[in-house]
């Protein structure tokens, strides 16, 4: 009982702690955007814009030498009131910052990136031969015949094992008499 207590109260003390920072990594962090890379293909979805005219807003893909969001591969952000996502195919190796820019003119979010080369597909040169008798069923994972000695003497050692376990199981039972 009393360390229970303590493990609680250790536990309140940690919980205590850690709340101004969870609470000031959510007041900076906010909706924001989400940006994930797949082989040459860079995707950013958001839920932070609402649309104005039937526009969303665009996003832009921008190489460390540009600077400014109009400098980028723009695209229009397309979605629905949940969910605002864009995508850049074909992006070469290298490192990017992906910007959105809602159609009311804030900004939603700016994240870097880094778009890696793919790794090739590797093919097997080697073909694997197959099976010449096919799957053994029902022999039970063996298509060995052993000789009649080795079954003797494997089934010598079973029944020595079931005869010893009768004994000491018989014995374990009677009562000890002095």
């Amino acid at each position: 009982m009393r360390n229970s207590s303590s493990v609680l109260r250790s536990g309140l003390t940690v919980a205590v702690a850690a709340l101004p920072l969870a609470l000031a990594s959510a007041a900076v962090a906010g909706p924001g955007i989400s940006v994930s890379t797949t082989g040459s293909t860079v995707s950013v979805t958001t839920s932070s814009c609402t649309p104005i005219n039937g526009s969303w807003g665009s996003a832009s893909l921008l190489t460390s030498s540009q600077g400014s969001f109009a400098q980028g591969r723009q695209v229009t952000l397309s979605g629905t009131s949940t969910s605002q996502s864009a995508a850049w195919s074909n992006v070469t190796p290298g490192t990017y910052t992906v910007i959105v820019i809602c159609s009311d003119g804030t900004t939603a979010g700016t994240q870097s990136v880094v778009v890696s080369t793919a790794p090739s597909p590797s093919r097997s040169v080697t073909p694997s031969a197959s099976p010449s008798r096919g799957v053994m069923g029902g022999v039970g994972g063996s298509s060995t015949d052993y000789g009649t000695v080795t079954l003797v003497a494997g089934g010598t050692l079973v029944g020595a094992g079931l005869l010893g376990t009768a004994w000491y199981l018989r014995r374990r039972n009677k009562p000890h008499r002095l």
